[in-house]
């Protein structure tokens, strides 16, 4: 009979919100449990409740109930009452182990393992500092990066055990942070194939969706759904639909994702292309692949060396060709199926990548095709799930 674990998840964020790491938290959490484990889910006051998940939220800052996406002064407090929710928990229940999310919730999750004399098992999803770069909230030669840096590195030197989203991750902790790598476990983003998959719209749905949000007929979509932010490459998006517009390319850009809409939409009619994008805001998880199968192109234009990009893989199980820079990450994913951009943050070379797609349907078809192949080969959740499970008894067994 397989033993039953009770798993702490420490996830410093406003869980559920429909984008990135909250889905990475989401499928792990309904892996484990789909094998029979239990799972609760320490997070801050924000984000949607799921039905089947135990969810324990932090009470709300007193000066200040909603808060912005990404890397803010406020998170300190916020981690603070996460720390303090971690702590009545624990003291109220027994657990087998404490998975701590990003580099905040190995720190709580450190203290709270220690408080049950249980292992900690971190789950990094790329560089602390590498992130505060990119979202520009840290300067790499002012005098506090030097600092955070070394707070990274005592950070990951706690857990007993790493699992990282990507293998350029794993290499990252190994080369940098001096993580041995009998402790460093490479657990990629996956997908969930049952639920994106080819075929969620008939062809007549995809004419009535695409003209109800002012998608012209016979236009090819560019799609890409994430966040909405300059580090992740939205501006050279627009700007991307700017230069095939005045290269007289006809082709829509349906861009979904939040926040900062208004901003983008105001970016995209300065440029004068606001009859080339059509921006829906916050798409909910549970209608992505719809939204989706409204695209021809799926695109990824983030720019970062280290964060993961989970998003390629829902193009790769929906058979969308993807248009990435690129970086290790996107060449981890797509292989020798993606169609790159050269690493450098010009959106022309973005909308020659682009271009190139819309100029060959017969390649569009093909490179669907064997990336629906290969995600299903190598980026399966329920795969996933049981190497995880792997990595849980490694860390106990280690620990005892």
């Amino acid at each position: 009979m397989t033993e039953t674990y009770r798993i702490l998840m420490v996830a410093p964020t406003s869980f559920f919100l429909d984008y990135g790491c909250h889905v990475r938290i989401l499928e792990e959490a309904r892996g484990l449990q789909k094998l029979g484990h239990q799972v609760t889910i320490i997070t801050y006051y924000l984000g949607r409740d799921l039905p089947d998940l135990e969810i324990v939220r932090t009470r709300p800052t007193p000066w200040r109930a909603d808060y912005e996406v990404g890397s803010s002064l406020h998170r300190i407090a916020f981690d603070a009452f996460l720390g303090w929710t971690g702590l009545k928990v624990v003291l109220r229940r027994r657990f087998d182990i404490v998975h701590g999310h990003l580099h905040e919730g190995a720190l709580i999750g450190y203290f709270l393992s220690r408080l049950q004399r249980v292992p900690l098992v971190a789950d990094f999803q790329g560089s602390m500092t590498g992130e505060m770069v990119d979202h520009q909230f840290l300067n790499p030669k002012g005098p506090w990066y030097r600092w955070v840096r070394l707070l990274e590195l005592r950070i990951a030197q706690l857990p007993d055990v790493i699992v990282t989203s990507t293998q350029q991750a794993a290499y990252m902790l190994e080369r940098d942070f001096n993580c041995g790598s009998r402790r460093v476990y490479p657990l990629p983003d996956c997908v969930n194939l049952d639920f994106f998959r080819p075929g969620v719209l008939t062809p007549e749905e995809v004419t009535a969706r695409r003209a109800a949000l002012g998608i012209p007929p016979g236009h090819p979509v560019v799609a890409y759904l994430g966040l909405l932010a300059d580090y992740q490459g939205t501006p050279l998006l627009v700007q991307a639909a700017q230069i095939l517009k005045r290269r007289g390319v006809d082709v829509h850009f349906l861009i979904m994702g939040f926040p900062a809409v208004s901003y983008y939409q105001q970016m995209a009619t300065d440029l004068g292309v606001a009859d080339r994008v059509t921006f829906t805001g916050k798409v909910p998880y549970e209608e992505a692949p719809a939204h989706l199968a409204l695209g021809d192109v799926a695109v990824a234009p983030k720019l970062s060396a280290t964060e993961g990009a989970g998003k390629i893989l829902n193009y790769m199980a929906m058979t969308l060709p993807t248009v990435a820079f690129d970086t290790p990450v996107s060449r981890e994913y797509l292989g020798t199926l993606g169609v790159y951009a050269e690493r450098s943050g010009d959106p022309a070379v973005l909308a020659d990548a682009i271009a190139s797609l819309l100029n060959d349907p017969q390649r569009r078809t093909e490179l669907g095709r064997k990336l629906r192949a290969r995600v299903a080969r190598h980026f399966s959740w329920d795969r996933a799930g049981r190497h995880l499970l792997a990595v849980y008894r490694t860390a106990l067994t280690s620990r005892a």
